[in-house]
């Protein structure tokens, strides 16, 4: 070959190597300007979406898009009290949830029926003979969901059924336990639904005109009550609803949310005065009862000598054994809501419920408010002096020898562990334990003179139950 044709070669391979390299070029660039555009369009999509998705216009202003159609309104302004048609079709509107609500529920029949097929459904093996209760496997707890019915379905999760396992080697539940959830959730849901029919605002709590009307409305279906006078009827009904208001409305806000007044055991002891043969020790420890509201009310009116349906402070001071000290009663009196300086029948079921129950944390946050004479609160070694010293005058009124104040503050201190050495603070009363006694010490001078001879009365409580033993056993033997 010669030199002629080798150069030519080389030129031609040199143009089209030139050629292939403008191709890519042209369609690298076409392929680069095709993936910027696609760029400029997503970002002007998701510009478009986003701002329809906010409401947003072009020109940054809100406006009411789609999309506030589909989010749900988290707030809904109560209708005003003078728009009557507002008010009435949310009251009609509640009333027919509530009545669909009860409809979903387990009626007595339903339950009777419920029974009978758990019963049936027994999962071996079975112990013939011995006193052993019912038990059913989960294959046939599944088994007895399908044939229960609907209505039925809500209470069969697997959930439940692990909640109520036992030590059973064979993977049981009791079916007692089982039938008594399920009657104790109907019960729920029955009550919450009885109670959410006197919710005039519709709010998940209730007025105190409202629990109100529920107990008068209540009181027919207590046999336990039949016996009190219609006269007396509004005063039981005011002991009932104070209680619920003094534990669960300490704040005094006004109102109870009916999630606290199902989860108290108050109800129930409210409903158990449906039972006719209730034993009396039972009816005189349940606030609720007729002895015990009577008990009540009879002490209020002995208490009041004038007769004026008030209480003074000098008609106070002989509560319980009129042992209460002066100072403790002048600040009950200033503290609490009086009228012309007097007690009304309200605020003194406050002042029973309080010392009745001196160890609850509602009775303490009572109380602590009457000792912080300062508004401070807390309890510092001058507000106990402060409160001892009546304690001390009132041993000197009855020929005892007064304590040395500085041995009961350094008690005090120790029983209560304040965070503060030199403050004690309402959580900290809460938190030793010893809240109450801390408060009969300073207030009751027969509260101090248990506190002072408390290794006396343990040994004597210590010797009554053999006593006692020895009285039952004599009894047992008598014919």
């Amino acid at each position: 070959m010669d030199l002629k044709t080798l150069l030519q070669g080389r030129l031609d391979r040199k143009a089209n190597e030139k050629k292939e390299n403008e191709i890519q070029v042209e369609s690298g660039g076409a392929l680069a300007n095709e993936n910027e555009n696609e760029e400029v369009d997503t970002d002007k999509l998701f510009e478009k979406y986003y701002c329809e998705w906010k409401g947003i216009s072009k020109d940054g202003k809100k406006e009411g898009g789609a999309s506030y159609k589909v989010i749900p309104r988290f707030y809904h302004k109560l209708p005003p009290e003078d728009d009557q048609v507002l008010q009435k079709l949310r009251e009609e509107s509640r009333a027919v949830f509530l009545q669909r609500r009860s409809r979903e529920l387990l009626d007595n029949d339903e339950l009777k029926s419920l029974w009978v097929l758990l019963d049936k459904h027994q999962s071996p093996p079975l112990n013939v003979g011995a006193v052993e209760e019912q038990l059913i496997n989960y294959e046939d707890f599944l088994k007895v969901s399908e044939q229960a019915g609907p209505k039925c379905k809500q209470y069969f999760q697997p959930s439940t059924f692990v909640k109520l396992l036992q030590n059973d080697p064979y993977g049981r539940i009791s079916i007692m336990n089982f039938f008594n959830y399920v009657m104790r959730k109907v019960w729920l849901h029955q009550t919450r639904i009885g109670l959410s029919l006197y919710d005039v605002t519709g709010q998940g709590y209730l007025r105190e005109s409202d629990l109100e009307n529920y107990i008068l409305e209540l009181i027919p279906t207590l046999p336990q009550l039949d016996g009190l006078e219609k006269s007396f009827h509004s005063f039981y009904v005011c002991t009932a609803v104070r209680k619920f208001f003094f534990f669960l409305d300490p704040m005094h806000t006004g109102q109870i949310k009916i999630q606290d007044i199902l989860a108290c055991s108050f109800l129930d002891d409210l409903l158990e005065l449906r039972d006719e043969e209730l034993p009396k020790d039972q009816q005189q420890n349940n606030w609720f009862s007729a002895p015990s509201a009577l008990r009540v009310y009879g002490i209020y009116l002995n208490l009041d000598k004038d007769h004026n349906g008030m209480l003074s402070k000098q008609e106070l001071t002989r509560y319980g054994m009129g042992t209460l000290t002066p100072v403790f009663i002048d600040r009950v009196f200033q503290e609490c809501l009086t009228y012309d300086g007097e007690m009304d029948y309200k605020t003194y079921l406050d002042f029973v419920l309080a010392l009745e129950n001196q160890k609850e944390p509602q009775a303490l946050q009572y109380f602590f408010k009457i000792l912080d004479i300062d508004g401070r609160n807390y309890l510092n070694v001058f507000t106990l002096n402060y409160f001892f010293r009546s304690i001390q005058e009132q041993m000197r009124l009855h020929n005892q020898e007064p304590v040395n104040f500085q041995d009961v503050k350094d008690e005090i201190f120790d029983m209560v562990k304040p965070a503060d050495p030199y403050k004690i603070t309402l959580q900290d009363l809460i938190n030793c334990g010893q809240g109450n006694v801390v408060v009969s010490i300073l207030i009751d001078l027969n509260g101090f003179w248990t506190y002072e001879n408390r290794e006396v009365l343990v040994a004597d409580n210590n010797e009554e139950p053999a006593q006692q033993r020895k009285y039952t056993f004599r009894n047992d033997n008598c014919p």
